[in-house]
């Protein structure tokens, strides 16, 4: 299944490894820090320029993780994981 973080991005739901509220989160210096780096290594994609809610910590099959900055919320997020059609 798929996971729609907004605006023209989607994501397989086996890669997630957490969705992280980005208000809450980002208070540690260690997130903050980790954000940072992947950033500065490319590994991190903005969704949306709107005002960002959530992370979404994805890695591939390579053992590759990518963060997803978007602007929807991680309780948002969570329950698209959960929806069943």
């Amino acid at each position: 299944m798929y996971l729609h973080l907004g605006h023209d991005t989607v994501i397989r739901k086996e890669e997630i490894l957490g969705i992280f509220d980005i208000d809450t989160s980002t208070v540690s210096g260690i997130t903050r820090n980790y954000l940072s780096r992947k950033e500065k290594e490319g590994n991190c994609i903005t969704v949306s320029y709107e005002l960002p809610g959530s992370f979404v910590v994805c890695t591939d099959k390579d053992g590759n993780e990518t963060v997803y900055i978007s602007q929807l919320s991680a309780a948002t997020l969570y329950k698209r994981t959960e929806d069943v059609f």
